[in-house]
């Protein structure tokens, strides 16, 4: 199975919204900033996430995106899934038609991989996530990175 950059962007832009969502709602230029994933690729994919019922918009002055539910209840899976990103090892999606128009001898154990790995994305939540002090330390690195480009700006 392999993540692609849609997942990944997901997963990352939304951990980015449960750090930065405490002091209310949270805009995609923020995350866009911070993250270095275009406007208009974190536009896409919170559309998504909205459907999806993982993230509301705030409009109006002061308004951005907030999560929809508590960060525990909010699963890597959910992300994943929400944006159409496939848990999927198989060659041939499921269809069982992956060697010569038919069933592989190896599709049970791509099966099961595609199992184990959606259970234990479930597992994951972006409360631990978000709780992770890697990642805040991280978090902390790129608001001062951001803060110090917006000085330099606004200096020259």
């Amino acid at each position: 199975m392999r993540l692609t950059t849609k997942g990944r962007f997901a997963v990352t832009a939304m951990i980015d919204l449960a750090l930065h969502g405490e002091q209310g709602p949270v805009t995609l230029a923020g995350i866009s900033e911070r993250q270095k994933i275009s406007l208009s690729y974190l536009e896409q994919l919170f559309g998504k996430l909205r459907r999806n019922r993982l993230v509301v918009s705030v409009r109006g002055p002061g308004g951005g995106y907030r999560l929809a539910r508590p960060m525990g209840e909010i699963s890597v899976v959910d992300i994943i899934l929400a944006v159409d990103e496939p848990i999927d090892a198989t060659q041939c999606g499921g269809k069982e038609n992956c060697y010569n128009d038919q069933r592989c001898m190896t599709h049970d154990l791509w099966v099961s991989l595609n199992i184990r790995i959606r259970d234990y994305l479930a597992m994951v939540t972006l409360e631990e996530l978000a709780a992770n002090p890697k990642v805040k330390d991280i978090a902390v690195l790129q608001d001062m990175r951001v803060r110090s480009e917006s000085v330099e700006i606004v200096a020259a």
